[in-house]
């Protein structure tokens, strides 16, 4: 393609679309070349048009050339799907999808073996295969190879869940086939179901449209929402993985509250997670502003904000005009790069630890509704919500099927959720700062998960006062935050984690002890006094074990 042909076709209002010419004006147009001949043909049936694709100039990534310069001659084959669609709006994609007539598997086999990849049947019914390619940050990438879902590639796109991923790039040629208008849907910034029953067809596209619509900045399309709203009840129908991949999908991209909203809105919570929708209109005390859900979904916004302002890598305090976010960077900036490193650990090669994160945010209070007392001054408090929380977190976490490492993590950051609120509070109101056995305690408790409960707690504050959180409280909040981390990632083997200085055998050697719960108690109860400075070596551990054996009281 010559540079005036790229530049034509760049601005071409046709770019992507297949047009017939009569004496070299477009007549008509349309989203293949039958498309645009059946235009043609109905304003001018006596006249033999040309057919042409108007080109649209792409930026290949390399993995996608790599692909094109193995694939074998003469072999048919189209990239589909979110793939292609990413193409247009120049994001990278993740995985790429490939349809062809036949011999779905076979192919991938023989490009699995021309870039040295692994190899997998994905489906035998479908004659489908997957090729399986570490990238250098060791992440995997899918490509798959399936045969048509239907009897022709028209077919198969149609048969897809929204117009925007209904799409085929030709390899060869760089066409495209666009049935359904996908990229004036693209243009548009729409989200359209390519077909009435595309829902009821397969009810999880429900929350891929949510999630589409928050990643993207896309709005859904008025019918198809209704159609969403139709098929809400139909969401049992799905296997409980496909469901739980795309709720952490969800929670782990942008506007994870309003996505949240959207599933409330159209009916889908009470399918899906109906024990959330308990929190409505349950109302707090001040210093809260909000009910218990709006405060949840609130602390998602605050908590998102947090992550992609302050935290972020290549945040500049010079230029934020929220002097709340300055803080941050000025209390807890320096640990940027912990903080990616935290989050880049996920737990699940499945799910990100920010999904996780926001898994919790999601469920922190859930049991607010059912602790709700109050008291003779009118007061309403909620006791114990956050021991009883943990456990209903964790029985919905089982339920998706999340790992046991997942669940441990997300049963104890809902759990020890008000910890940070009572440090921040004795700091503000009494000036006394977390004790070096008060940060041993709370990480012996929560472990890395201490690292979540900093950024739920800076979240969860301002969700609740809003814009009556004053600078001397988040000040607060910021100097608990600065200590924890400071003692987490700066002082771990004096603080968080002290050596053993003695373990069980030792203690009852020297001190002529039976085994029991009094010798466990007496090992914490020494390292505590590590944490504390109290204690430097192994002959003070011995005296101080002996001063409390000489006690008597065999309870620490």
């Amino acid at each position: 393609m010559t540079t005036e042909e790229t530049n034509t076709t760049t601005y071409s209002p046709y770019s992507g679309r297949w047009v017939a010419l009569v004496r070299g004006r477009v007549v008509a147009q349309g989203g293949t070349p039958e498309q645009a001949l059946l235009a043609s043909q109905a304003s001018r049936y006596k006249e033999r048009p040309e057919i042409r694709f108007m080109s649209v100039p792409f930026n290949f990534p390399p993995l996608l050339k790599k692909i094109i310069d193995v694939l074998p001659p003469d072999v048919e084959v189209y990239l589909v799907g979110g793939a292609v669609r990413d193409l247009l709006t120049n994001r990278l994609s993740p995985d790429f999808d490939f349809a062809l007539p036949s011999s779905g598997i076979s192919l991938a086999r023989i490009i699995a073996n021309a870039l040295k990849a692994d190899f997998m049947v994905l489906d035998d019914e479908r004659d489908t295969g997957r090729v399986i390619i570490s990238n250098e940050n060791e992440n995997l990438l899918y490509l798959d190879f399936a045969t048509y879902r239907g009897a022709t590639l028209e077919e198969d796109l149609r048969d897809r869940d929204f117009t925007i991923n209904a799409m085929a790039l030709n390899l060869r040629d760089t066409t495209i086939i666009d049935p359904l208008n996908g990229g004036s849907d693209i243009r548009a910034k729409v989200i359209r179901a390519c077909s009435p029953d595309a829902l009821l067809h397969d009810p999880v596209r429900i929350l891929r449209a949510v999630r589409q619509a928050a990643a993207f900045g896309f709005t859904i399309d008025k019918n198809t929402r209704e159609l969403m709203k139709q098929a809400a009840g139909t969401i049992g129908n799905v296997s409980v993985e496909r469901l739980r991949d795309e709720v952490f999908k969800m929670l782990g991209g942008p506007k994870a509250s309003a996505s949240v909203r959207a599933l409330e809105m159209l009916g889908v919570l009470q399918h899906l997670t109906p024990e959330l929708l308990k929190m409505k209109g349950v109302s707090q005390s001040p210093p809260h502003i909000h009910d218990v859900w709006t405060h949840t979904l609130t602390v998602l916004d605050q908590l998102d904000y947090l992550l992609t302002t302050s935290l972020r890598l290549d945040f500049d305090p010079e230029k934020t005009s929220d002097m709340f976010m300055g803080l941050v960077s000025l209390k807890i900036g320096r640990y940027r790069e912990q903080f990616a490193k935290h989050f880049a650990a996920a737990l699940n090669p499945n799910r990100s630890h920010r999904s996780l994160l926001f898994f919790a945010a999601l469920y922190h209070d859930i049991c607010k509704p059912d602790t709700k007392t109050i008291d003779e001054n009118g007061r309403i408090r909620f006791f114990d919500h956050d021991v009883k929380g943990a456990d209903v977190t964790a029985e919905r976490a089982r339920s998706f099927n999340l790992s046991n490492d997942e669940v441990e993590r997300l049963h104890k950051i809902v759990t020890h959720h008000m910890r940070i609120h009572f440090f921040a509070d004795r700091l503000e109101k009494e000036k006394q700062p977390p004790s070096r056995k008060a940060v041993y305690r709370f990480f012996r408790d929560s472990g890395a998960a201490g690292v979540d409960l900093v950024l739920l707690a800076l979240a969860d504050v301002r969700g609740t006062k809003g814009n009556d959180l004053s600078q001397d409280t988040w000040t607060a909040y910021l100097d608990v935050a600065r200590i924890l981390l400071e003692n987490y990632w700066e002082h771990p083997e004096e603080v968080v984690n002290p050596p053993r200085l003695l373990n069980g055998n030792d203690l009852m050697q020297e001190l002529d002890l039976k085994p029991g719960r009094f010798v466990g108690q007496l090992l914490e109860a020494i390292r505590e006094n590590q944490a504390a400075g109290k204690i430097i070596d192994r002959e003070q551990a011995l005296a101080f074990a002996r001063e409390e054996l000489a006690k008597g009281t065999g309870e620490l």
